[in-house]
């Protein structure tokens, strides 16, 4: 099985169809924003606005900053999903015109001022868009009288390739341009989201893995700066962004491949997006595996230092912040292959040595771990030791780093497995459908018996209340301490959840003698 979406390439990138203007039509609920007026439909007592255009089309502005739209007459129609950025891997429409986001809400200019969960959906920073089924926002809107917002940006190349210092002063933005499309899209809701019975000034970010990575690189940018004002990840790992000269190199080798020299990036401009896309399968010139890599670049401007190294930025220092973790990470990546699942304990250390982002042994890894769950298998050890050594260190880096200059932090660990796949334990991504309650949506692995209904009802309450006030406690959860030093004080999320001081603490610890810096770096 596999967790991403199918990959489709195109004759694959779809042009946007043109925003349908309607002059009039039939009774159905809409809204006046900066640029026009849209109109949206009731969906089990929510209103819903879907391709809401938050900003123009970036075909011509290509690696350059986004700008808001031209407003329109009459009444657009924002009943429909827009495009998601050019990309490998998707099932949907795609198109450079992807600047559109979604809304669900309980009321429309009613003056109830709710909190507003805006979400940065994952897929690193190379695929995906807002319009997946799991980030439905209607059941969480109605459940907890909050406005849900998703939204669509630019990625991979289209959003992350650093030409800098190939090309001209109007590039000089190029390694960010996915990250200012969401400062547009947050401003969008700064100036408009009053109109859908939100507050502006009660904004939280939050994502799950890229999308939560976005979500704390917004938080070292200073344009970002009171557009938020509270942050929650899902395994957002990232504590460094890309440094300028491994850009540079990922430009110039992207260039090369399009046929191109590095001071051609007027024609790199000009090329069919569909090019663009093809040529991201290309192997990446400094990873040892893998297509391409283009993400969040420290480019002395828009991201002047990176997210978390070296320590949390104190300009972001007064934003409280929920950092969470699935326990088995690596499953929704390595789990699709069966192979993983049979493994022997002599062909464990080598099926390590790929997988791991910290540099260490992998025979001393096994002995370490072999004396620590006597009892488990070598599959079982090989998604514990490729979590603890890949996807765990970033977290708990982030929640140090907060703790370290007293910065209000929530951390929690999701224990609880798949239901409908039990090996495949709390994966990576796991904890989407339990937040936003959309437990029966294409691409969950909940179920929604009992147990799963009990997580959810956590959960979501938990994130809810967090979004109301700036703190997740609430009756639903046990008494939620904030993660300090040295206790590190974590929420274990399950059937019935508890405060764990420092769970995983030997794992912990045996990583901990190895530096981290987030692959790609």
């Amino acid at each position: 099985m596999t967790l991403d979406r199918r990959a489709v390439l195109a004759g694959a990138v779809a042009l946007a169809a043109p925003l349908k203007v309607n002059a009039a039509g039939p009774a159905a609920p809409v809204a006046t924003t900066t640029a026009g007026r849209v109109r949206g439909a009731e969906v089990d007592g929510i209103t819903v606005f879907k391709g809401v255009r938050y900003g123009a089309d970036t075909s011509a502005r290509r690696f350059q900053p986004s700008e808001a739209p031209q407003p329109w007459k009459g009444i657009a129609d924002a009943l429909a999903y827009g495009p998601a950025s050019p990309q490998l891997k998707t099932d949907e429409p795609t198109s450079e015109d992807c600047l559109f986001l979604n809304i669900w809400t309980p009321g429309l200019a009613d003056g109830r001022k709710r909190p507003v969960m805006f979400y940065v959906h994952g897929g690193a920073h190379a695929n995906g868009s807002g319009s997946s089924p799991l980030y439905d926002g209607t059941w969480l809107a109605k459940t907890y009288d909050v406005v849900v917002v998703t939204v669509n940006h630019r990625l991979n190349a289209f959003g992350y390739s650093y030409l800098a210092r190939l090309g001209g002063p109007e590039l000089a933005d190029s390694g960010n341009a996915g990250n200012l499309d969401l400062i547009l899209a947050l401003q969008w809701v700064r100036d408009n989201i009053e109109a859908f019975g939100g507050d502006p000034g009660n904004v939280t970010t939050f994502g799950q893995s890229g999308g939560g990575a976005k979500c704390v690189t917004l938080m070292a940018m200073p344009r970002a700066a009171g557009l938020y004002h509270k942050v929650a990840t899902m395994s957002g790992q990232h504590v460094t962004a890309m440094g300028p000269i491994h850009a540079t190199i990922r430009a110039r080798a992207f260039m090369e491949k399009l046929g191109l020299k590095p001071g051609e990036t007027h024609k790199l401009k000009s090329l069919p997006a569909a090019q663009l896309v093809e040529a991201l399968k290309m192997r990446d010139p400094l990873e040892r595996k893998g297509g391409i890599v283009f993400w969040s670049v420290v480019d002395h401007g828009v991201l002047p230092r990176h997210p978390f190294y070296p320590d949390a930025p104190r300009e972001s220092g007064h934003i409280p912040m929920i950092i969470g973790n699935t326990h088995d990470e690596t499953k929704a990546f390595l789990g699709g292959d069966p192979k993983n699942f049979a493994l022997t304990w002599d062909e464990l250390p080598g099926r390590l040595e790929n997988e791991l982002v910290l540099d260490m042994s992998p025979e001393y890894l096994v002995g370490r771990y072999r004396a620590l769950y006597p009892q488990a298998s070598p599959s079982d050890l090989f998604f514990a030791i490729t979590t603890a050594g890949r996807s765990w260190p970033g977290h708990l880096i982030q929640a140090e780093q907060r703790a370290r200059i007293g910065a209000p932090v929530w951390m929690y660990q999701l224990d609880f497995g798949a239901q409908t796949d039990p090996r495949m334990g709390a994966y990576h991504s796991y904890d989407i459908a339990l937040v936003f309650g959309t437990l029966d949506a294409k691409g969950s692995m909940t179920g929604t018996g009992p147990a799963a209904t009990k997580v959810r009802d956590q959960m979501s309450a938990a994130f809810a209340a967090f979004a109301r006030t700036g703190d997740p406690n609430c009756a639903a959860i046990p008494a939620w301490e904030p993660y300090t030093l040295p206790r590190r004080p974590t929420l274990v999320v399950n059937e019935t959840s508890a405060m764990v001081d420092d769970p995983r603490k030997e794992e912990r610890e045996i990583f901990a003698v190895a530096p981290f810096m987030k692959e790609g770096t």
